[in-house]
């Protein structure tokens, strides 16, 4: 695949998965309408994301937990009479604390950064990062059990340049990175290694690489 139809898997993955938001939601949603390519790719990964959870088997409560629920729920207890104006004010109040809130809080939005694939040139992991490329996430698109003797160990390999290690993710769910002051370079290639439990001793890669991709 080429750039471009890396960078559209990538989105059809975080689509699917359902990860891609905001305006860059609504803009892939758009070319879904036209580019019937990208529905399959949407469609493919879907399939693979179905089985995921295949596995598990749902659960109902036993009605003794909702009755529990019921009991633990505060009294409701008449509105006293106040000035209209006062209970607006609290709300305005209220609300401006909550937006402040909000804004301060928030997770970042994130947009598909590249996907790292294994030998077999098969995606197994989704990259995604921030506006300003100072925050990544990965995401395992096929969970992998791993031993308790070793570990998995994310790298960030600038061209001509020896690996940095950006610490370790979990083979289960998604991992958040913080770059700090390290540059997401282009023709950078970001990496996933085999290493003993709790990373490598070296500071550098010691086992295989299992997956890479290139920025």
């Amino acid at each position: 695949m080429n750039d471009n139809e890396k960078r559209d898997d990538a989105l059809a993955a975080e689509y699917a998965l359902g990860t891609l938001r905001g305006n860059a939601r609504l803009r892939f949603q758009k070319r879904l309408l036209h580019e019937r390519e990208l529905a399959e790719r949407v469609a493919r990964w879907e399939t693979t994301f179905s089985t995921l959870d295949s596995h598990l088997a749902p659960i109902l409560p036993p009605e003794k937990v909702w009755k529990k629920i019921l009991l633990d729920l505060p009294a409701q207890t008449p509105a006293r009479r106040t000035r209209p104006y006062l209970g607006w004010m609290v709300a305005a109040g209220l609300a401006a604390i909550t937006l402040t809130t909000w804004y301060a809080t928030r997770e970042p939005e994130l947009s598909p950064l590249v996907v790292l694939n294994d030998a077999q040139q098969q995606g197994q992991w989704l990259v995604s990062t921030d506006s300003q490329r100072q925050q990544l996430s990965i995401s395992p698109l096929r969970p992998a059990a791993l031993t308790t003797n070793n570990s998995l160990q994310l790298w960030l390999i600038p061209a001509g340049k020896t690996p940095v290690s950006l610490g370790l993710v979990n083979s289960q769910a998604p991992t958040q990175v913080r770059l700090n002051k390290l540059t997401l370079a282009a023709d950078a290639v970001i990496a996933i290694s085999l290493e003993p439990k709790g990373g490598s001793p070296t500071g550098q890669p010691t086992g295989p690489v299992l997956f890479s991709g290139k920025i």
